[in-house]
């Protein structure tokens, strides 16, 4: 206990900005109800009976809180050192109180491996069978919420919202209810508790009143939320006697119930554990509920201006998930943390625009691997992440997960670009040098590492299915556009020229040479060519001095990449959208954002005909030329621009294409993929260990 003590007091300073109010976890989840009948919070009362003290305590303390208006729930331990008669289950149930399993046994190891789970799993079920009870809470609040689906509970009590002092310290983060998916639909709902524990308070902090409950109570009433107390009557000294090192006056507890209830009379609704799961069950659609998964992103890249995490990572924060982000910080970004759209944003490295060659560019992406690895390992070790979401390039990024994946995280790899043909292309060299070969072993290194694959089109799909990704751990996310950033926009622009636009980096295979030679051939006087971005691109010099030699520095314009944000304002004020890519080079299977893009804004497109853009789309969506020869754009350009029946049909044909393909179409496919990463798959063999404990001899 003085160790424990010499603990908690470290702890409490170090943790003093989260404990014992976390700021964060007072947000309303989305689509909240409220309450049942307009009360303004809950208030949930539980115990766990650890030992034969606690049990002969039972009935006083059941006895002190009817007399004061209010019910709880006894969560017993079946197989302890006390054994529960039906006679005191009997007289809870009859005055309205409600009965929970608190484990198995009281040793703290029920999780120590997935046959053991399995095989209490089975005996835990039996016991909830016999006891009518429909809530389980594990011993020293250990939590493993992917394995509770095994014992087919309604509700679970084994999380927090914060607690730094508990053995496993990882906190929900939220004073609400939320919901654990399991397959096919099924699940449960998880009350973390919201209130410190009685233990902690009195016997670890030794608090001489209740000051900290009552501010704990003030401010999640302030917020709506659970008001979710766990105390132990094993701890409470009802006679007035000298108390054992271990406890704590009773009083306090029931001088905290008269302050709840002098203080917010008729304002919150005193409910049991089943009442809440009930609630929660029948008055949150299951569109609606919210999860609350922990999940990291790491990229190097820019998070602000990169469509496809960000799409990823606000569809899981609009759900309740906690969502981190390790990221460059780029143009005026400081290195450090920010909130973003209900995303933590955690920049560790500034962007070095120095990427002329290979082994430069090596040097970038090791150091944001080691200090990317650092943060992240750190942090989990704090938070304990479910899923850690890696988004290429590099491919290695990945094994900044080791740490978090040998503690059970499960690890996706995101593919945006597949890299050995990329740096063949970024880096012109053979596709068969040793180096890209060695990319090529990177690649599957990394993929075999992950527990899931993201391909960013079906064409590599293919390619990547033939030499590095086994088929049955891989899926296809195209770069569809969100919606909640790529809006309809309203156009403000009143100058009267005609704006062509391109928006992304200045690669070689992007074609924006050929683009420029198009533009100077087209010779429209009113006409102004935008270039946005060139961030990771080597051709931005090599691009203004051939806009020079051509004397187009009057009408193509060169533009710092945006955010999303005020990249779609752009955009929507464009005539037309281009995407001049080589088809013989990367650019032939490299997916382009931009098309949906212009699309989702009505601005018509017209692309190279390379072998992506066939494959997606259509002449009645985009107005293609032949790749690679300015002649044939400039053609297209001009065919766009005079014909004004074919601009209309393009934008029509556009914002139907859009809509049809967009991320609030697809991000319930990449939501159920993170519910099934997290669900725990117990095997054959841990199956007939779970099914055989009932013919065990007692």
């Amino acid at each position: 206990m003085a160790m424990r003590r010499m603990r908690a007091k470290r702890r409490r300073a170090i943790y003093s900005d989260v404990w014992p109010i976390d700021e964060k976890a007072g947000a309303t989840p989305p689509g909240w109800p409220g309450w049942p009948d307009g009360k303004r919070f809950a208030f949930v009362l539980t115990h766990d009976v650890e030992g034969t003290r606690g049990l002969n305590r039972v009935e006083n303390l059941m006895k002190q809180e009817s007399e004061l208006g209010f019910r709880s729930s006894f969560n017993f331990v079946p197989e302890g050192e006390y054994r529960v008669s039906a006679e005191l289950r009997q007289a809870l149930d009859n005055a309205g109180f409600e009965v929970g399993i608190h484990g198995l046994e009281h040793d703290g190891k029920l999780y120590s491996s997935k046959s053991n789970f399995a095989g209490k799993a089975a005996q835990i079920r039996d016991y909830l069978r016999e006891w009518k009870a429909t809530g389980f809470r594990s011993p020293l609040m250990q939590h493993k919420l992917e394995w509770l689906h095994l014992l087919g509970v309604e509700y679970d009590e084994s999380t927090f919202d914060t607690d730094p002092f508990e053995p496993q310290p990882d906190g929900a983060g939220t004073i609400f209810p939320f919901w654990v998916p399991g397959p096919n639909g099924s699940g449960y709902v998880e009350l973390p508790y919201t209130l410190p524990q009685d233990f902690t308070l009195y016997s670890v902090l030794r608090e001489p009143n209740i000051d900290i409950w009552k501010r704990k109570l003030d401010w999640v009433a302030e917020r709506g939320g659970m008001a979710l107390l766990n105390t132990h009557p094993d701890y409470m000294c009802f006679d007035g006697n000298q108390k054992g090192r271990d406890e704590f006056p009773a009083s306090f507890y029931t001088e905290f119930l008269r302050y709840a209830k002098e203080t917010y009379e008729g304002q919150y609704w005193p409910a049991l554990p089943r009442e809440v799961s009930s609630f929660y069950r029948k008055g949150v659609a299951p569109p609606l509920r919210n999860s609350r998964k922990k999940i990291c992103m790491v990229a190097h890249s820019g998070y602000e201006s990169d469509n496809r995490i960000r799409r990823y990572a606000e569809a899981l924060v609009k759900r309740g998930d906690h969502v981190d982000v390790i990221a460059l910080a780029e143009g005026n970004a400081s290195i450090g943390s920010d909130v973003i759209s209900g995303v933590t944003l955690f920049r560790v490295q500034r962007r070095d625009h120095n990427e002329t060659g290979k082994w430069s560019y090596f040097r970038q992406l090791a150091r944001f691997f080691i200090s990317s690895s650092i943060f992240l390992t750190s942090r989990h070790h704090k938070l304990r992440y479910d899923v850690i979401h890696v988004h290429n390039i590099p491919d290695f990024l990945v094994y900044t997960a080791w740490y978090p994946k040998l503690t059970g995280s499960k690890i996706i790899l995101d593919i945006h670009d597949i890299v050995p043909e990329l740096f063949a292309s970024k880096f012109p060299t053979d596709v068969d040098t040793s180096y890209v070969r060695w990319l090529k072993r990177i690649e599957k290194s990394s993929a075999a590492f992950s527990d899931h694959v993201i391909i960013s089109n079906h064409l590599w799909k293919e390619k990547l299915l033939k030499r590095s990704v086994s088929k049955n751990k891989c899926s296809v996310f195209i770069n569809h556009v969100d919606p909640a950033i790529f809006y309809r926009r309203k156009r403000t622009r009143t100058d009267g020229k005609f704006i062509i636009i391109f928006p992304g980096s200045f690669q070689w295979h992007q074609g924006l040479d050929i683009a420029v030679h198009a533009f100077g051939i087209l010779n429209l006087p009113n006409a102004e060519f935008h270039l946005y971005g060139g961030a990771g691109g080597n051709l931005g010099d090599e691009l203004k001095q051939l806009v020079s030699r051509l004397g187009l520095d009057r009408r193509v314009k060169f533009f710092d990449g945006l955010s999303l944000d005020r990249i779609a304002e752009v955009i929507a004020n464009a005539d037309l959208g281009v995407v001049p890519k080589r088809a013989d080079s990367f650019g032939n299977e490299a997916y382009s954002t931009k098309i949906m893009e212009f699309m989702s804004q009505g601005v018509p497109v017209f692309a190279s005909r390379t072998k992506i853009e066939s494959f997606y789309f259509n002449d009645s969506v985009v107005h293609f030329f032949k790749s690679g020869d300015p002649k044939s754009m400039a053609e297209a350009m001009r065919q766009v621009i005079d014909n004004k029946e074919l601009r209309d049909s393009l934008i029509a044909a556009g914002y139907e294409y859009a809509e049809r393909n967009s991320w609030d179409v697809k991000k319930n496919e990449y939501l159920d993929l993170i519910d099934l990463l997290t669900f725990e798959k117990f095997d054959e063999h841990v199956s007939r260990v779970s099914d055989s404990i009932k013919s065990l001899p007692d």
